[in-house]
């Protein structure tokens, strides 16, 4: 690996989420000076650990089952191993029934029943031989892949649960990036005649887990580079962001100690886009600043309830396709780690809801999303609401960046300008890119733009648009070198920017591919 001196430089990192912790571990690793700011008061972003009472919930759900090896080498560097290898089971709820998830046929056909069964097939007919001649939305995207039929059972009610609108108003690239690898046809045959190309990362049937959940993880390595001398601040939002001549010269926080500067030759960021752009000083050119306050966000709230009872089921988590109440997915926290339960005669359920930041359900006192969480779980069958002891209900703003009308055009246009005028800013992680990163890809994006600032020439945007679907099969280790030309980094394809003569902004449409028979989900592993 050739890589420049790093005399001279210092990297002031925003946000200590896994991007934030990767890109600060591999600058540590080259005696580069970094700081790490974060805004709240826990490591991790949306995969941290909470404590409740000596109950540990994951915001989510996370698996640590990577394609890419320097991932887990990071991984492994940092807990040295100790990882719990759980089974993993997930199932649907539907029509008060559960289905394997992913679909299996014949637990489906006898399941749903025979007549919907061949309505299922009849429609994966008709789509074959009269699909949709535009694919501009995830319900063209899914009919035209699995039939209209099977779209409506299994895609349409927990994917609008997820996003909050119609399944019309989704991009379609989204869908392109969360759902690859099979078509209904060859579902139906692997499940007859078995499976001969690798599992997909959705299908793994076992997955490593730290035992106190994915806080473990990030809480050990922020006392790894305080150890090393790399500060991780907590509770330090940045409000402002200083730039002249071309270059970030530093930022500002606001937070307990009031305001604070942090001045830097070099800055990464996986704050999201659109409150970057409002910090900006002075203010960028107004098309940018309204492509920024264009871009939307998906929240999220866990209810967890702690249930006097042993066992409730053997599933890591449930979705729930059931439009009579608002819960999108259940998690069993005991089901991820025995650990995550303090007392192993009880169970801890998360019931997450998918919302808006400032809707009701996010602007609801806590004791009454407690009660509506009881009073669901109980019309679903899973346990009475006398059996719940006690609850607490966590909220997550920004969960998840939203792919509507335009949002690849917003984001290119202010990738553009900041390439084009503060260089010295990379963007990394989930919210950073406006981009459906998972936890891996994250990292990935991280440890590039740390090895950019020592003397690479990485294309970050082209992380997480593999052809297979995410970690579908490991390929060999790339040998990484500065070069000339912005270089892809290993496990993605050529960049999306377009060539010269082509336009400059223009949407990603996404390819006609066969995809596999698994639910839209937006957090199979972050």
């Amino acid at each position: 690996m050739s890589i420049s001196s790093a005399e001279g430089k210092s990297v002031v990192i925003i946000g200590g989420g896994p991007a934030g912790l990767t890109a600060s571990y591999e600058l540590s690793k080259h005696n580069v000076p970094a700081v790490v700011l974060e805004a709240d008061n826990i490591v991790g972003g949306i995969s941290r650990t909470v404590n409740y009472k000596g109950y540990l919930f994951d915001i989510g759900g996370h698996r640590f089952f990577s394609k890419c090896e320097e991932v887990n080498k990071i991984w492994d560097e940092i807990l040295h191993g100790q990882f719990l290898e759980r089974p993993r089971l997930s199932r649907i709820y539907y029509r008060n029934k559960f289905f394997f998830y992913p679909l299996k046929p014949k637990n489906a056909l006898f399941g749903l029943g025979l007549w919907e069964a061949m309505r299922i097939v009849a429609s994966y007919a008709w789509s074959r031989v009269n699909p949709h001649p535009k694919e501009d939305n995830l319900e063209q995207w899914v009919s035209n892949r699995f039939g209209k039929r099977l779209y409506e059972i299994f895609f349409k009610t927990y994917t609008e649960k997820v996003w909050g609108v119609p399944c019309t108003e989704i991009r379609a690239e989204w869908a392109a990036q969360r759902i690859r690898g099979l078509s209904l046809t060859t579902a139906i045959k692997n499940a007859l005649f078995g499976q001969k190309k690798p599992k997909v990362k959705t299908l793994i049937d076992k997955f490593h887990y730290p035992e106190r959940g994915p806080g473990q993880m990030w809480e050990t390595l922020t006392e790894m580079l305080r150890e090393r001398g790399y500060p991780v601040m907590m509770e330090r939002p940045v409000v402002r962001i200083a730039h002249e001549a071309t270059k970030v010269t530093h930022l500002v926080t606001h937070g307990p100690k009031g305001e604070e500067k942090f001045a830097g030759t070099h800055f990464i960021s996986s704050m999201p886009i659109r409150e970057l752009v409002n910090a900006l000083d002075p203010p960028p050119p107004p098309d940018v600043h309204k492509a920024a306050n264009s871009l939307r966000y998906r929240d999220f709230l866990i209810v967890s309830l702690i249930v006097n009872r042993k066992d409730i089921a053997p599933d890591n988590w449930i979705y729930i396709h059931e439009s009579k109440v608002k819960v999108g997915r259940i998690q069993n926290f005991k089901n991820w780690s025995p650990a995550m339960v303090p007392d192993s005669s009880k169970t801890c359920l998360g019931m997450e809801y998918f919302v808006f930041e400032n809707d009701e359900l996010w602007t609801s006192p806590d004791d009454k999303l407690i009660e509506m969480a009881k009073r669901e779980i109980e019309q679903l069958g899973l346990a009475k609401a006398s059996e719940i002891e006690d609850g607490c209900v966590v909220r997550m703003p920004k969960a998840y960046p939203m792919y509507d009308a335009d949002w690849h055009q917003q984001v290119q246009l202010i990738r553009h300008w900041i390439e084009q005028n503060i260089p010295n800013l990379q963007l990394v992680g989930r919210n950073g890119m406006h981009k459906y990163n998972n936890q891996d890809h994250s990292m990935m994006t991280a440890l590039y733009a740390a090895r950019n600032i020592l003397g690479g020439n990485h294309d970050l945007w082209t992380i997480n648009t593999d052809e297979e679907y995410h970690e579908e099969a490991k390929a060999a280790p790339a040998t990484i070198e500065a070069e000339s030309e912005p270089k892809r980094p290993a496990y993605a394809e050529p960049p999306r920017v377009p060539k010269s003569g082509a336009s400059e902004f223009s949407s990603v449409k996404s390819a006609a591919a066969p995809a596999t028979a698994a639910l839209v989900d937006p957090r199979s592993t972050k």
